[in-house]
């Protein structure tokens, strides 16, 4: 990162200092701002902030004076990633059952503090994190961290400890003296009472494996049945929370889907007639790609496990022509904090368009999260972010970031 832009993101970002500072408006000054609907640009706009929320979008005057002029730039609304692992360490550089087993929860705490900035830092102002892996409670106490500007990163919805079927999650699945990285229940009155610890302890979304990996050969299959699923989906709806579904078969896709989850994470494995059911449903699917890629640079690209690109491929392509809802998901954690880019450029690569690309990361993710106040430049949103080329014209101009304004506070 450039120096220049370190600054300004420590200006645009929370301040430990903010108390005692003078809150003043604050007024930016750019030649492309993305319009409402998320195709085209408004010119020489204005738009001025308190904090970091936006009270007004207007052309610019003649010759006014505002506070920060980007000039030849493009604002867009603050990215959002649905599906982040904030207190992993890429595979590449430590493996999984290490960081579960060896790693201390403060440790992987201090990591993620780290991880929030660098991915704040590349434009992406809010993240759904979907499971600590063994970490416990640790992203509600990094949401309070921020909260209390300890720490510097995006708005992050945690999930907490994610939920599995008892004998399908490691480390060492069928030993229960083993520390898990989810979650283990079996029945469903222990999935109801799992729901309602996590959402006790703060989890802001429920995410369950509605199917895994199991036995000595490995393969995937459904994890929990129908009923159990929807006795899932009912205790969170009830506490007032969605339900995030990892499911990478057909089966396990349907049955998350007739249960009532609000997403599919990764999906590569479903046929035209489940994604049919998804697009009925309202369900939304994020992908996962640059996780996939990831997987098997680290493998060598050699062997079977290159398949997953290719079964990640067709899967994204087939949701995509039936029109199921596509919204960012990357699974960062798996690779490095602050890339989650390359989940657009997949999308884009395997058929999307800019436009819908830039869409799955700001309105689009912000309806899933039912945030009005994320998703478009516009009055009553938080935050921004200016790059220094044209997103709609090719997408990987989301990572020339020249400035994140996730909180601002005027220093005197």
């Amino acid at each position: 990162m450039i120096p220049a832009m370190r600054h300004l993101a420590w200006l645009v970002c929370a301040a430990l200092a903010a108390p005692a500072l003078a809150q003043r408006p604050s007024t930016f000054r750019c030649a492309n701002v993305l319009a409402e609907d998320g195709r085209s640009w408004r010119h020489d706009v204005v738009v001025s902030t308190m904090l970091e929320v936006i009270f007004d979008v207007r052309p610019a005057r003649p010759s006014e004076t505002v506070d920060h002029d980007f000039g030849e730039a493009w604002l867009i609304p603050g990215l959002i990633d649905l599906h982040t692992h904030l207190t992993l360490t890429p595979y590449n550089l430590r493996s999984w059952d290490d960081q579960v087993l060896q790693d201390s929860d403060g440790l992987r705490l201090l990591r993620a503090q780290r991880y929030a900035e660098q991915t704040l830092l590349a434009g992406w102002l809010a993240v759904r994190d979907l499971g600590t892996e063994g970490a416990g409670y640790v992203d509600v106490d990094l949401v309070r961290a921020m909260d209390e500007l300890v720490v510097r990163g995006p708005r992050v919805y945690p999930t907490t400890r994610a939920i599995v079927q008892r004998g399908r999650y490691g480390p060492a699945p069928d030993d229960p003296g083993v520390k898990k990285g989810a979650q283990t229940v079996d029945g469903v009155e222990e999935i109801r009472a799992a729901v309602r610890e996590q959402v006790a302890g703060g989890a802001a979304w429920i995410k369950v494996y509605a199917d895994y990996r199991y036995g000595p050969d490995g393969g995937t299959s459904p994890t929990f049945s129908l009923e159990e699923l929807t006795v899932l989906c009912e205790e969170a709806a009830r506490l007032g929370r969605k339900v995030a579904a990892h499911a990478t078969t057909d089966e396990g896709m349907r049955r998350a889907t007739l249960a009532g989850v609000a997403t599919i994470e990764h999906g590569a494995g479903g046929n035209r007639e489940t994604f049919e059911l998804m697009k009925e449903r309202g369900v939304v699917l994020c992908p996962c790609l640059a996780a996939n890629e990831a997987i098997v640079e680290y493998a060598g690209r050699t062997g079977p496990i290159v398949q997953r690109l290719n079964t990640a491929k067709i899967g994204f392509q087939q949701a995509l022509a039936v029109g199921v809802t596509i919204a960012c998901g990357s699974d960062a954690g798996v690779f490095t904090h602050g890339t989650n880019a390359r989940e657009l450029e997949l999308m884009v690569a395997y058929g999307m368009s800019n436009a819908d690309a830039l869409a799955a990361a700001t309105s689009v993710a912000a309806r899933v999260l039912g945030a009005d106040d994320l998703g478009a430049v516009r009055a009553g949103a938080r935050g921004f972010v200016v790059l220094a080329g044209d997103p709609l014209t090719d997408i990987a101009n989301v990572r020339r970031v020249k400035a994140v304004v996730r909180e601002w506070i005027e220093e005197r």
